[in-house]
């Protein structure tokens, strides 16, 4: 597809069939999404914006409102990407009706083109209402952030023979509501790939295996800008945190030197 038009369902959907792999990151402001969205398939404003944006433990203070603000920002650069926001704790997990209006919500008032949500079969009554109402939807497997203090921290999934047949048979019936994808995070290689040869639809992995359809990072993790904690899965393609140290630290040299703002920078009657 060319790169200046948007990319649609039907070519996120396809991805296995064509062999390519999808690039993907998450977003959550206009500039990074500007300069992320040329070299992606699809930018996620993920709920992770709570820990990277807002200092927060773990996303469960994440709002709707938060969301669907930052999904409007991202909008608002991206020219190629398909946009994905992420449905926040509370939003959608505890009744159906709840899932499809909220869900609506956000599609309407950011123009995104899909939702996320975290779940397995326990989660199919939501998965087959958002389905019902046309609402295209990921899903998301594995280890799950949003069932962070419920689960005791952030757990690896598929370490025994019965959770990685629960997985594969949570992605299969998942499957069968329509989901346009199901995102795999923090789930040992083995039981991912499984999962990605039982099923049709694209997966994209995070900490999973390089057999998905996909892969998706953090955008501050794998820019080194969140250094917090860095998880195994991570690679880190630049060090930001470190060029804004020096970056700051040279300024603040230039300031209480008096050397900036030079001439160059000041505005001058004209003679």
């Amino acid at each position: 597809m060319a790169q200046n038009a948007r990319l649609d369902k039907e070519y996120i959907m396809h991805a296995p069939q064509r062999g390519e792999a999808l690039v993907c990151l998450t977003a959550y402001t206009t500039p990074v999404a500007k300069a992320l969205d040329p070299h992606c398939d699809l930018l996620l404003v993920g709920d992770s914006l709570g820990m990277v944006v807002y200092g927060m433990d773990n996303p469960l203070g994440v709002s709707l409102e938060m969301m669907i603000n930052h999904g409007k920002a991202v909008m608002r650069g991206v020219k190629h990407a398909f946009v994905v926001v992420d449905m926040p704790y509370g939003s959608y997990e505890t009744d159906a009706d709840l899932a499809v209006k909220n869900a609506r919500r956000v599609m309407d008032e950011t123009g995104c083109d899909a939702i996320k949500i975290e779940g397995g079969a326990e989660m199919l009554d939501i998965y087959q209402a958002l389905a019902d109402a046309s609402i295209p939807t990921l899903a998301h497997i594995g280890l799950k952030p949003q069932s962070v203090e419920k689960e005791g921290g952030y757990k690896i999934k598929g370490k025994s023979d019965d959770e990685g047949l629960s997985l594969l048979t949570d992605a299969q019936l998942i499957e069968k509501t329509g989901v346009i994808a199901i995102v795999i995070e923090g789930t040992i290689e083995s039981v991912a790939r499984r999962i990605v040869d039982g099923v049709s639809v694209p997966t994209i992995g995070i900490g999973a295996s390089a057999a998905c359809a996909g892969q998706i990072l953090v955008s501050d993790d794998m820019l080194g800008l969140f250094t917090d904690h860095v998880p195994k899965f991570v690679k880190q393609y630049a060090q930001l945190a470190q060029n804004i140290d020096e970056a700051a630290a040279a300024y603040a040299r230039e300031v209480r030197a008096r050397d900036f703002p030079a001439d160059a920078h000041i505005y001058k009657r004209a003679s």
